[in-house]
């Protein structure tokens, strides 16, 4: 199987329908040796915040000179991204041989894609004999195909409304899913809320008698002004004037998250200096996450994947706090089965500009009038329509003066495909 064939049968995997539940995902990995075994995994799950988690984890632990993997989901441009050692993704080549071995042993039978990726993952990072796996769960938790190991660590970063027509229509279902990464005994970290969710995590840990550290009780992080912040963390370590490279103050905790189980790491014997975590923390990179760069004609772009309530929330917080006197064109595109009444109207009303383009060419995108229909009256005047990604685009930087502010944002798939219109793609030369 060649790289075009692979990517091609990985493609073609898109037509069988999301499917939770681990048992053929058990008895496929039992038929290719078991893997995730031999793997010493860090497995985060959340609503919100956990791709920025895993992209410090394995900052900080890279940094501090541990071989380490990093699974996440969604990939932005190419399905390679979601493969990664240090600073490497997965290469062709050894993409194309495993997914072709995927494929023989699979020998006809059913596979979704993320369980597919999923099993390349283990694959590849077992192959590799990392010393650690940064494990990203696609959606949920509790039967969501990364649930087959039992880590050293288990993190759920926050709980909110998302994905309801799999995980529940309250706060307690939904946390009751993402709750299913914790396992006996295996320490966990969190940033859940004092309410439902909450109430949940902290039930489950009682009963399968997993330690739990919550952020704002056990440990904190808090800004400190001029890019830098400081943790408080547990074992009474302090860490003043740590560098802080993701945008938006949501970032603090996150790091923290990410710094509370580097501690559980080195209670375990695996030790990270001080100065490991500075070199760390400065290295942090996560793509379209609340993104602000200026492109070599100088046009200011930021580009956030806020695609729930909470991401919206926060991409409106950081509108207003970061550019609060910039002309902003506001580029959005959505997913239809979104809450994308909440999401647009929540940064909307800040835009002087609203292009609304389709964000993926995909049935279960929104049209644009689809979009514009969830807009409250008194903003239709500031409203157009693209009719692909590429013209939004267009549109807006034609439009777009020195010092205005182009934000894109509404769904990773649109953010992504602007991304590498802008900026080109974070692997190299592609399908």
């Amino acid at each position: 199987m060649n790289y075009q064939q692979a990517w091609q049968f990985l493609d073609q995997l898109q037509f069988f329908k999301i499917k939770l539940g681990l048992d053929s995902m058990n008895r496929f990995l039992e038929r290719l040796g078991n893997p995730q075994h031999s793997l010493r995994c860090l497995h985060i799950a959340g609503t919100n915040g956990k791709g920025s988690v895993a992209a410090a984890l394995h900052a900080l632990l890279t940094a501090a000179g541990y071989k380490t993997g990093l699974y996440t989901s969604p990939h932005l441009s190419s399905v390679r991204e979601r493969f990664k050692i240090g600073d490497a993704h997965i290469g062709k080549e050894d993409f194309a041989r495993l997914l072709g071995h995927i494929e023989a042993v699979l020998d006809g039978g059913q596979i979704t894609y993320f369980e597919c990726t999923t099993v390349l993952a283990f694959l590849w990072f077992a192959e590799q004999q990392v010393d650690f796996v940064v494990l990203e769960t696609g959606m949920g938790g509790r039967l969501d195909a990364t649930n087959v190991i039992t880590p050293l660590v288990s993190v759920i970063t926050n709980v909110s409304m998302d994905h309801e027509q799999y995980l529940g229509t309250t706060l307690a279902a939904i946390a009751g899913e993402k709750a299913g990464i914790i396992k006996p005994g295996v320490p966990v970290v969190s940033a859940v809320a004092d309410d439902e969710s909450g109430r949940v995590i902290r039930e489950t840990c009682a009963w399968r008698k997993a330690p739990l550290h919550l952020f704002g009780r056990d440990f904190s992080g808090t800004g400190a002004g001029n890019d830098r912040w400081q943790y408080d963390g547990l074992d009474g370590l302090h860490l003043a004037a740590l560098p802080m490279p993701l945008h938006g103050a949501h970032q603090i905790s996150n790091c923290s998250l990410a710094l509370a189980t580097v501690q559980l790491l080195q209670r375990q014997g695996w030790p990270v200096s001080d100065e490991q975590i500075r070199s760390g923390l400065a290295q942090v990179r996560w793509p379209c996450r609340l993104e602000y760069f200026r492109t070599a004609e100088g046009q200011q772009f930021l580009l956030d994947g806020a695609h729930n309530p909470a991401g919206a929330a926060v991409l409106a917080q950081t509108l207003r706090s970061s550019f609060p006197r910039r002309r902003l064109l506001l580029v959005w595109g959505a997913m239809a089965d979104k809450d994308i009444r909440t999401t647009l109207r929540e940064v909307a009303p800040l835009a002087d500009l609203i292009i609304l383009t389709k964000a993926a060419e995909s049935e279960r995108a929104a049209s644009p009038e689809q979009l514009e229909a969830v807009l409250s009256a008194a903003l239709w005047e500031k409203a157009r329509h693209a009719a692909s990604v590429p013209a939004a685009l267009a549109q807006a930087r034609a439009l777009a003066a020195p010092d205005d502010l182009i934000c894109i944002s509404g769904s990773l798939y649109l953010v992504g495909a602007a991304r590498q219109l802008l900026l080109g793609g974070l692997t190299d030369a592609e399908e």
